[in-house]
């Protein structure tokens, strides 16, 4: 259908409007959840003594939970119900969150990593059912811009957990108090003074985490008691080997899940490893936590800018365009040594915004509605990206410098990598899309 028709076209129609709010909730959700947890890489670095690539296990175990629960939601979905799996997914999301508290008391840094394992198998549960599920609340013609609509309140979540972690957590964890010279004196304190620190500092991490997990307490309950629709659940089970092969001889499907995983590890690498990148230019945690909610900010506001703009610009140009302008303040990142570079690394969100529920929306387009389930699963496991990816720019950082140059910045490479992966989908599926 043109573009000039979709834009005319409603995005919900009046009977679904209360459930697609509920839903769209749950976007926020989320957002809080990857983004208090990503700052907690450089505070576990330093307050259990560990390298930059084992801290990263913190976003292996976060982003490794919905590789491994994904498929298992999308099966639960098709055999009961949308709501159910949400009420599953909150289920999940407040144990993993409550699961800070022996965490805390027994000084694990395993054991938090445990914690974010079960907390994202809930979050697996919500991504692959509120997905779809917005999906198909309106017309198949709107679609990807009904998802970035709902996607542009996951950044207002994402905000509010970076703004708990900049005002609760960051600048009350003691082991990042700084000398005159700018540099953590946590090292060299003795083992006692360092014990106390510990914990004080891990009961400052847990306690927002055990508040989150009651608020998503109280929002099953709200949902629970609420009336949605059914949709495309019909109660049947799943032919799960004839499902795949027809997905997987999607090429546009299949390509969206490669550009979708390469887009997560970009993502995650460039709000985890920012603070790492300000440490080199002598910026304390907290202060570093600061760049990382202006970078939020101008994603938030290019999502909502973006949404917009697909009511004239089809959506596969709107991802290249956006995709090569992240290769470019990508680029300025890795060789702009100074605080030029940080900026660029902040501004690289703006082009971030819309992409992943376009390459979701577009990749979701093609596929018959019997696999949508299926398909939404493999999209989420397509996450893994932010576990895999991470360790490895962590690995880069802890070499100190690369031929003389910066460690830090020769890492951002891997994010180069990955948005000229997102930007060649774009390409490749406006080739398929009719011009306007």
């Amino acid at each position: 259908m043109k573009q000039s028709q979709q834009s005319h076209q409603g995005l919900v129609s009046r009977r679904n409007r209360l459930t697609f709010a509920l839903i769209t909730s749950l976007f926020a959700l989320w957002g809080l959840a990857n983004d208090i947890t990503n700052p907690l890489v450089a505070a576990f670095q330093t307050l259990m003594e560990i390298s930059a690539a084992k801290a990263s296990l913190v976003q292996f175990a976060f982003y490794g939970g919905y590789a491994t629960m994904a498929i298992p939601a999308a099966l639960f979905i098709r055999r009961y119900s949308y709501k159910s799996a949400i009420l599953l997914g909150l289920g999940l999301y407040a144990c993993g969150a409550f699961l800070f508290i022996p965490a805390a008391d027994m000084q694990a840094f395993s054991l938090f990593c445990v914690s974010l394992y079960v907390l994202t198998f809930g979050l697996a549960f919500l991504e692959t059912t509120a997905n779809p599920y917005i999906l198909s609340l309106g017309p198949r013609s709107t679609a990807t811009r009904r998802l970035n609509l709902a996607q542009a309140f996951n950044p207002i979540g994402s905000l509010s957990g970076m703004a708990i972690a900049s005002l609760f957590i960051l600048p009350n964890l003691l082991s990042d108090q700084r000398d005159e010279a700018g540099q953590i004196v946590f090292d060299t304190l003795p083992e006692a003074a360092k014990e106390a620190v510990r914990i004080h500092d891990l009961a400052v991490i847990r306690d927002p985490y055990v508040a989150i997990g009651l608020i998503v307490l109280i929002i099953a309950i709200v949902i629970a008691i609420t009336r949605m629709p059914a949709t495309d659940r019909d109660g049947t089970r799943l032919d799960f080997g004839r499902t795949v092969r027809r997905l997987w001889s999607n090429a546009t499907f299949r390509f969206g899940v490669v550009a979708q995983m390469f887009y997560v590890a970009a993502q995650i690498m460039m709000w985890t490893f920012i603070i790492q990148y300000a440490d080199r230019l002598g910026i304390s945690k907290a202060s570093a936590q600061n760049y990382n909610i202006m970078a939020m900010v101008l994603f938030l506001a290019a999502r909502f800018a973006g949404t917009y703009c697909m009511k004239f610009v089809a959506a596969p140009r709107l991802l290249t365009l956006f995709g090569f302008m992240a290769v470019v303040t990508s680029l300025c990142t890795v060789f702009l040594t100074g605080m030029a570079g940080l900026w660029m690394l902040v501004c690289t969100s703006a082009f971030m915004s819309i992409m992943f529920p376009s390459i979701y929306g577009i990749a979701l387009e093609t596929v018959d509605r019997s696999d949508t389930a299926l398909g939404a699963a493999f999209l989420v496991m397509s996450i893994v990206g932010g576990a895999l990816m991470p360790p490895l720019q962590g690995m880069i950082i802890d070499l100190g410098s690369v031929g003389g140059f910066p460690a830090v910045n020769i890492s951002f490479l891997l994010p180069v990598m990955c948005f000229a992966t997102v930007t060649a989908y774009g390409l490749y599926t406006s080739r398929r899309t009719p011009r306007h």
